[in-house]
């Protein structure tokens, strides 16, 4: 009877969402209730009874007359199709979404580690008292640096074959929507302690250096020079990373829950009747799209410029926050 119930769903995704629509809705479920309990009481097995009512109720053009939609079916015939995507298509979306973020979080990641290696090795030369060793901190800089901007520069490219999404209109049926909705609403407590640790590891990333300082404040300049400043962008680099995948998942549950029109039967549920972003221009559309890219640039400018790693770090959490509130300036809705 389920499958019924989803392929009802389907029939009437996109018709409006009218009192007249509603109505006849409920009447074929009415009527595909009865059909199916009068097969099951004949014998018949559940998948041949679930054939046949399809069969026999599933072409809702011969049944617009009859139902009282048949102006409503007319003028949706008339109207731009929208895609209606599978429930595989939205598993294996939410998981591309998510690998794609872990790989750009990736590659934040390793160009926050980049200064650990300079940071390290020239410590270290300090105390061996051979300064060359340092050409192989900043050999470690580069590789990493290479690794994080490779990463984020293959993110961009990873979910190339969901770009259908933002061209074409697709469409969710109301029960796809409301596993989703589900699914976002459990993910609220993974979501609160990725972000929670993220922002504590950020915060507490310097406690090392201060206690390495005070214990080895006459001892070994390696640790508190070298071991000690490098646990600040360990630290940091795992935060921001706990950071962007909090929303990870939480971000393609929404992208999904937004493609259905408010206004048809399958928009007709609360989670859905978020509005999709207008930005004042493709400009700043463009500029929210490349916005961690922005930020990286920023960032390797910043940090090659000055050489002062030990602050530039610092970029990647207030960038974080600054975030939403330029969003909402560059978005045409923002009142």
């Amino acid at each position: 009877m389920e499958t019924i119930k989803n392929y009802l769903e389907a029939m009437f995704a996109n018709l409006p969402n009218t009192v007249e629509v509603k109505n006849a809705k409920d009447e074929l479920l009415s009527m595909m209730e009865d059909k199916y309990t009068e097969l099951i009481n004949e014998g018949k097995p559940e998948n041949e009874a679930v054939g046949i009512v399809i069969s026999e109720f599933g072409n809702l053009d011969e049944l617009a007359e009859s139902l009282g939609i048949a102006t409503v079916i007319n003028q949706e015939d008339e109207s731009t199709d929208r895609r209606m995507l599978s429930t595989d298509e939205v598993i294996n979306f939410v998981a591309d979404y998510t690998r794609r973020r872990f790989v750009l979080a990736f590659g934040v990641m390793m160009c926050i580690f980049a200064p650990i290696g300079p940071i390290m090795f020239s410590a270290l030369g300090e105390t061996i008292g051979f300064g060359r060793i340092e050409l192989v901190g900043v050999l470690f800089l580069f590789v990493f640096a290479a690794i994080g901007v490779g990463a984020i520069v293959f993110s961009a490219f990873m979910n190339n074959e969901w770009k259908f999404m933002d061209k074409e209109l697709c469409t969710i049926d109301l029960s796809t929507a409301e596993a989703i909705a589900r699914s976002k609403s459990e993910n609220q407590m993974t979501r609160g302690l990725y972000l929670t640790i993220g922002i504590v590891l950020c915060i507490i990333s310097i406690i090392p250096v201060i206690v390495l300082d005070t214990v080895f404040s006459s001892g070994l300049s390696f640790i508190t020079e070298g071991i000690g400043p490098s646990f600040i962008f360990i630290g940091a680099g795992i935060g921001v990373l706990l950071i962007q995948m909090s929303s990870a998942k939480d971000a393609a549950y929404s992208k999904l829950l937004s493609l259905n029109d408010v206004n048809t039967v399958a928009g007709n549920y609360e989670p859905v009747k978020k509005e999709r972003k207008n930005y004042v221009s493709s400009a700043a559309k463009d500029i929210m799209s490349m916005y961690w890219k922005i930020v990286l640039c920023i960032y390797l400018i910043a940090s090659f410029t000055s050489f002062n790693w030990g602050s530039t770090w610092l970029i990647w959490p207030i960038a974080g926050v600054l975030r939403k509130p330029i969003e909402k300036i560059l978005c045409a809705d923002r009142g």
